[in-house]
């Protein structure tokens, strides 16, 4: 199935001092202390299903293949930042016996998203090199505000046959990268879906890409990748709100405002792969609702210490507080403004027509809602008068909220039971699965965030158990690639290559 993918680098401190993890540990398991399968020459799957190898100086923690899906992008990142996790647990232990304290400094991440165009449908126009060329031109600026820092240098875009890989720098906020996977998954699967990827599309669909910059050949391997010298001026140290951009339609905007209007033509898309948290942050960033990295003075100090600075389930401290736009209103993703033919003489350019109110978008950490057990009706604040030893007086009482016509039809306590709202809460009394019993609310849609199937088969090779096939049973000893399973029957030693799409099929032929 088309799969999305994540691969993250790492630069390794050792007290004080930046090494290269091969010269020094020569394989990953010198610092890990249990078992793992092997996939490639050094690198290993790890329980969390993703793998870890060095690679050219640096550690490289890699997700395993996630099929394309709603809220693959989530899943995505989630596993990415698990697999993080267990490498910087395995560090602190080894750091803690061997008496060394280790960083992992953030370098870069990839975003691969599969390419799957059959071969018959392929031409000089539409390949995966025209179509890196062209996604060099469109994802830099939208990308850079979603995920780059004020020392970032630029946006690659990589063919790798049956993928595309986006190379940007590491973002140490999981939110902004979920926001980030879900631009880069919505783009891409969009962009393949056109009948050409010739460069002269840019202006008939009005993307506002920037004039006169040509992307120069990418650093490693073959692509394109859009640097900082490549523009006038750099887009990773500007004032993101100053209309400083020339655009190839010949106006002039700011980063912001040309990020936005390229990212709004892909928002079904966007939203197709993504979940609702990922979409409206997304969004918000690009309107100015929320901050991005390029509006802090620098780059966060979290970058130095990847995992224990920043980690799953957290947020940067300088992004908690969300950012409005001076007499902006802090409503959900509304469109840019719209071209308006000359004939018509109105001007260049004038709104597009308002969306319905959409709700509003929350700081990250307050993103969740309340429970529906009680919506209190607005009120004045009471003056000192009316409050006593007791409490506040003289207030209105919290207003319920009405059943449903659903739950009007259910037999009494079944609604309650259900989570229906007919039931007025009692003091000091909530239900087990109350979300207010949380100590804080997670900023990220992890509560309703499931495994994929691809997933699933690899928690399984990672997990121990044994493949029963027929009178049979095979352990899993390794993996060619990302596709192949490596079995090795216990009867007699013979092995078997199974992959992952047959695993799926057998996921009840699993055993302890």
């Amino acid at each position: 199935m088309p799969a999305i993918g994540m691969e993250s680098e790492f630069n390794v401190v050792l007290d004080g001092t930046e090494i290269d993890p091969r010269k020094y540990w020569g394989r990953p398991t010198a610092f890990i202390d249990r078992p793992l399968l092997v996939r490639e020459r050094s690198s290993y799957q790890l329980p969390t299903g993703g793998a870890v190898y060095f690679d050219r100086g640096v550690i490289e923690v890699v997700t395993p293949v996630i099929e394309l899906a709603p809220g693959c992008t989530a899943r995505v990142v989630r596993n990415l930042w698990e697999g993080i996790g267990f490498v910087r647990g395995q560090l602190t232990r080894w750091g803690a016996e061997s008496g060394h304290d280790v960083r992992l400094v953030a370098y870069s991440a990839h975003y691969n998203v599969s390419f799957e165009l059959p071969r018959r449908a392929r031409s000089r126009d539409r390949n995966a090199g025209a179509l890196a060329l062209l996604l060099a031109h469109i994802l830099p600026f939208p990308l850079a505000l979603v995920a780059a820092n004020r020392r970032s240098t630029g946006v690659g875009v990589r063919p790798r046959g049956d993928r595309v890989e986006i190379t940007v720098d590491f973002t140490p906020d999981p939110g902004l990268m979920i926001a980030a996977a879900a631009l880069v998954a919505g783009v891409v699967r969009e962009v393949m879906s056109w009948p050409s990827y010739a460069l002269s599309v840019l202006d008939r669909r009005s993307l506002p890409t920037i004039a006169g910059v040509v992307p120069g050949p990418h650093t490693t391997r073959k692509g394109w990748l859009t640097k900082d010298h490549h523009y006038v001026q750099s887009p990773y140290r500007c004032d993101v709100d100053a209309p400083i951009w020339r655009t190839r339609d010949g106006r002039t905007l700011s980063l912001r405002r040309v990020a936005r209007e390229v990212a709004w033509p892909f928002r079904r898309s966007i939203r197709r792969w993504s979940d609702p948290f990922s979409f409206r942050l997304l969004f918000a960033v690009l309107d100015g609702r929320a901050r991005s990295l390029l509006e802090l003075p620098d780059r966060p100090a979290a970058y130095e210490d990847v995992g224990r600075s920043c980690a799953w389930g957290r947020v940067l401290p300088a992004l908690v507080q969300t950012r409005f736009a001076p007499g902006a209103t802090p409503l959900a993703a509304a469109p840019p403004a719209r071209p308006v033919p000359a004939s018509s003489g109105k001007g260049a350019h004038v709104p597009a027509p308002a969306p319905r109110p959409p709700a509003l978008v929350a700081a990250p950490a307050q993103r969740l809602r309340a429970p529906r057990v009680a919506r209190l009706a607005p009120r004045a604040a009471p003056s000192a008068a009316t409050v006593t030893a007791s409490g506040l007086r003289g207030t209105r009482p919290p207003v319920l909220e009405q059943p449903s016509p659903r739950e009007r039809r259910m037999p009494k306590g079944v609604a309650a039971e259900r989570g229906g709202r007919t039931k007025a809460p009692v003091a000091g009394e909530r239900r087990a699965g109350d979300r207010r019993r949380r100590p804080r609310p997670v900023p990220f849609p992890d509560r309703r965030l499931t495994r994929s199937a691809y997933e699933k088969v690899f928690l399984k090779l990672v997990s121990g158990q044994r493949l029963r096939i027929g009178r049979y049973t095979y352990t899993p000893v390794g993996m060619k690639g990302w596709f192949q399973a490596v079995f090795r029957r216990d009867q007699d030693g013979t092995e078997r290559v199974l992959s992952i799409d047959d695993l799926r099929k057998r996921m009840d032929s699993w055993q302890a």
